[in-house]
């Protein structure tokens, strides 16, 4: 060993805590024998210290050591920090290492030898050599996904383009070419709606978020109305693009508008009608009364039983045009301001078919019901409908009645549970439908409007209605009702 590396090693004080530091260290003198080799080192390598010490550095196999010794290299200035090379280790495989290498010198400045630290980074090599192949393989996947995307969107007959989070265009399919022509350096409000800022009601921030969101919208190019949908592009979490698919609703739009204005003809046409029809009526019932009671003595049984007949009749065509007069103004009430308390409306209905209720002693509980944002008078013709119908169909087999409402977070539920002989299978789909009525009805007096108001008030309020089999035997009457935004 060169003395004066012996002498260097001698004193230093740090030679029993280098054995145990996590780094594979050796030393070199100036001829590259090895003079020292920590317990890392062996690890790393597989050599122990009486293997390698007194032997050249060359017995390691490193590379690029065969080449040019990264150590005593004048090309290099030392210390030399996070060099890569690699080993061979005992076993013959390559190892492959990160180091640190510097030149030893005494205290007159001369070279004596020199040091190299050494981390096995092997497994980590491997490892990125596996991530960038996995990388490389998931790049290509994406974009064949995104040139399948774009090949779809190209051959769709909606317009679609996909923009960046600055508003610039990146991508039109052929629909789009042709609907507003070709565009080249230019943001989406300049391109599709010739506009030279931002529009108001743009969603890309929200659509950047991961949201999606549905638009209408009427383009200045062609003087049409489109649903555009804007979506997350390429994926819903973390999104750089927003991809806009527009569909022309022109059409829809004005059939919408003709229905509309056919069934408020025809609104106003039952309302006009109910209402001529019903005026004579009061007074032909009040006739019949008369005749009745001046006459009775005078007439056989068979004129007293006509004028029986007229007269119930008449309350039945009356009865008819009343609910004909509710059904018809279903959806043209306007909103209330707030919501209305539910529970307390359905309790005044309670008081108002009081004399029904006595009638079939009936029991009728009414749990706390949410609150809900509908015209007044139709949430009262919904209970009225919904407990006058299980009060004449279900009390006279089991009289007990329940109404229980609950809560979600885009709607409200009303449910109203009898115990009589419920709603055959076959009927629950058609008993909502104008002059219904069920196999168990024939013997009970009524018009078949009742659920079909219940079922209007449930869709003109963006919900539905519908009839399930009470456990134990009964209907059970469930309306969602459409909660109006932040209420």
């Amino acid at each position: 060993m060169n003395s004066n590396l012996y002498h260097l090693l001698a004193e230093y004080p740090l030679e029993n805590l280098l054995e145990t530091i996590p780094t594979g260290l050796f030393l070199v003198n100036t001829d590259k024998i090895i003079v020292y080799w920590n317990a890392e080192a062996q690890r790393i390598t597989g050599y122990t210290a009486k293997e390698v010490i007194g032997r050249h550095c060359s017995l390691l196999s490193g590379d690029p050591c065969f080449n040019e010794c990264d150590l005593f290299s004048a090309k290099t200035e030392k210390p030399n920090i996070g060099l890569t090379c690699s080993f061979q280790h005992k076993d013959g495989r390559t190892i492959v290492l990160t180091k640190n290498v510097d030149l030893l010198r005494d205290d007159k400045d001369k070279v004596i030898g020199g040091i190299e630290a050494f981390v096995d980074i092997t497994r980590l090599k491997e490892l990125e050599v596996s991530l960038r192949s996995a990388v490389e393989e998931r790049t290509r996947e994406l974009e064949l996904e995104k040139a399948g995307l774009r090949a779809v969107l190209d051959g769709m007959v909606d317009p679609a383009y996909i923009c960046d989070a600055s508003y610039h265009i990146t991508f039109t399919n052929r629909a789009m070419q042709e609907m507003v022509g070709p565009i080249k350096d230019k943001f989406c409000y300049q391109a599709i709606y010739q506009k030279q800022q931002v529009c108001e009601d743009c969603p890309l921030s929200q659509v950047l978020q991961g949201q999606i969101i549905h638009q209408e919208k009427t383009l200045f190019a062609t003087g049409r109305t489109y649903e555009i949908i804007h979506s997350p592009y390429p994926l819903k979490k973390n999104p750089t693009h927003k991809l806009s698919v527009s569909r022309d609703i022109t059409e829809r739009i004005e059939t919408r508008r003709q229905l509309q204005q056919t069934n408020r003809e025809l609104d106003a046409f039952v309302s006009t009608v109910s209402h001529d029809l019903r005026s004579p009526l009061t007074p032909l019932i009040g006739f019949a009364e008369l005749l009745g009671d001046r006459y009775g003595d005078q007439l056989d049984d068979i004129g007293l039983e006509c004028i029986v007949e007229i007269k119930k009749t008449a309350e039945k065509m009356k009865d008819l045009l009343e609910d004909l007069l509710t059904l018809s103004r279903v959806g043209q009430l306007k909103l209330p301001e707030e919501p209305l308390d539910a529970t307390e409306i359905a309790e005044n209905v309670l008081l108002e078919l009081a004399d029904k209720v006595l009638e079939h002693r009936a029991k009728v509980q009414i749990d706390k019901l949410p609150k809900v944002k509908i015209p007044e008078s139709l949430l009262a013709d919904l209970f009225r409908n919904l407990l006058g119908n299980a009060l004449k169909y279900a009390a006279e087999h089991d009289p007990h009645i329940e109404i229980s409402g609950s809560e979600f977070s885009d709607r409200v539920r009303f449910v109203v549970v009898d115990h009589g002989l419920g709603v055959a299978g076959g009927e629950r789909e058609t008993i909502f439908e104008p002059f219904k009525r069920g196999r168990c009805s024939h013997e009970s007096s009524g018009t078949g409007i009742g659920l079909a108001t219940v079922a209007k008030i449930a869709r003109v309020s963006g919900g539905n209605s519908w009839v399930e089999e009470t456990p134990g035997g009964g209907a059970t009457f469930i309306v969602d009702l459409l909660r109006s935004k932040g209420k």
